[in-house]
C-alpha cells in the first residue's frame, strides 16, 4: 500500500504476522530483538528495490551474462537508541556499508528531538542513506536527522521502520517531501505522551529491557498468534 510517500507493507502476510509478536506486550527482549532485526531485513529489502544501477558483464560457468550492480554508495543512519536493533540486518544485506549513527532523544515535556551524538563531518561520504529507527512518531528525529543528512551532501534520503503513526509521517513529508519512507504498518494517532497507538510502547525498552512493564507475568506462546 502506497500513501503519498510511503510504502505500507500491512497486507504483507509474514511481515504482518512478526509484527504481531513485536506488539505482543508479552515478548520478551531477546525475542523481540531477532524479529525486529527479521521484519529489518523484509522492508530493506524493499526500500533498496528501485537503487540506482549500472550494467557490467558476468563471466558464469555457462557463459557471458549482462547483469544489473548498484552504482551509488550506500549508507545506514540508524537513530539511537532504537535504531541500533536494525543495524544487524543492515550489514546482513550490505556488508560494509558505513553506519552513520546519530543520537537523538525525545524531551518528554516538548516531545521535541534533542542531538546529543553527532559526528557527521567526520564520516566518509555516502550517495544515498537509509535512516533507521523503528518508530516514526511525531517526525521529529526523522526530520533532524534527513537535514542532517542532507547538509552532508547526501543526495538521496530515505526512512526504513516499523511503525509510523499519521502526524509523524504527515510531519515528514511536509518537511522533506523526497524522502521515501518504508514501514510495516501505519497506526491511529499519538496519545498525549507522544506515543504511536497501538503501536508497541517504546522499542528501545522492548530491547534492552529498560521499561516499567514486566512481561513475564504471561509468557509469550509464539504458537498463540
Amino acid at each position: 500500500m502506497i500513501i503519498g510517500n510511503a510504502h505500507v507493507f500491512s497486507d504483507h502476510a509474514l511481515i504482518s504476522h512478526k509484527v504481531a509478536i513485536l506488539r505482543d506486550r508479552r515478548t520478551p527482549p531477546a525475542r523481540f530483538s531477532q524479529v525486529l532485526k527479521e521484519v529489518a531485513l523484509m522492508l530493506l529489502t524493499f526500500s533498496t528495490a528501485d537503487l540506482p544501477v549500472r550494467q557490467v558483464t558476468v563471466v558464469t560457468p555457462c557463459g557471458l551474462a549482462q547483469q544489473s550492480v548498484l552504482d551509488k554508495r550506500i549508507g545506514f543512519a540508524p537513530i539511537l537508541r532504537a535504531g541500533a536493533g536494525m543495524i544487524p540486518a543492515a550489514q546482513e544485506l550490505l556488508p560494509g556499508a558505513p553506519i552513520w549513527y546519530l543520537g537523538l532523544y525525545r524531551d518528554e515535556a516538548t516531545l521535541q528531538p534533542v542531538r546529543y551524538y553527532d559526528k557527521l563531518h567526520g564520516y566518509p561520504p555516502v550517495d544515498i542513506a537509509l535512516i533507521l529507527d523503528p518508530m516514526l512518531a511525531t517526525g521529529g528525529s526523522a526530520i533532524v536527522a534527513a537535514s542532517r543528512l542532507k547538509e552532508k551532501g547526501v543526495e538521496q534520503v530515505g526512512f526504513v521502520g516499523l511503525i509510523a503513526a499519521p502526524e509523524g509521517l504527515s510531519a515528514l513529508r511536509r518537511a522533506h517531501p523526497n524522502v521515501k519512507v518504508y514501514v510495516a504498518a501505519l497506526d491511529d494517532h499519538l496519545n498525549e505522551r507522544g506515543y504511536i497507538v497501538p503501536g508497541l510502547s517504546d522499542a528501545g525498552d522492548r530491547q534492552n529491557a529498560t521499561g516499567e512493564d514486566d512481561p513475564t507475568d504471561q509468557p509469550f506462546v509464539p504458537e498463540e498468534l
